[in-house]
């Protein structure tokens, strides 16, 4: 089995360079993915439209400070907050992948404390497609 992961460096510091890697997985690869410190809009359509089928972040803190029953107020990023943590899809160019977004465990200098947003470690089982 053919493994292929394609990385970004952080965009949320314009230091992610999508040009380079480029071109998305080989025919050859069994299981594809992209990885990205930060769930920007340019990156997850980029990995989109190239077809890698799942695309894995983190960055947003799950949203850092939420409120119950409404969730996160900001993202930290372009994202929309709905998708601030866990799974969901998204499409660009007629293509649609998976995209987890961990909440993490952490916080940042500026907030330096979470409500309603545990920390969380992610634990993904991937299956074959039937």
């Amino acid at each position: 089995s053919e493994i292929e992961l394609t990385g970004l460096d952080d965009p949320h510091i314009k230091r992610d360079r999508y040009a380079r890697v480029a071109g998305g997985p080989s025919e050859s690869a069994d299981f594809s993915m992209g990885v990205v410190h930060a769930p920007y809009l340019r990156t997850l359509d980029a990995f989109t439209a190239d077809g890698y089928p799942l695309v894995l972040a983190g960055h947003t803190h799950g949203g850092q400070l939420c409120l119950p029953f409404y969730g996160a107020f900001v993202t930290n990023c372009d994202l929309d907050t709905d998708r601030v943590k866990g799974l969901s899809t998204h499409t660009a160019e007629g293509r649609t992948s998976y995209m987890h977004v961990s909440a993490g465990c952490g916080t940042n200098r500026y907030t330096p404390v979470r409500f309603a947003c545990p920390p969380e470690a992610s634990l993904l089982t991937l299956v074959a497609r039937q």
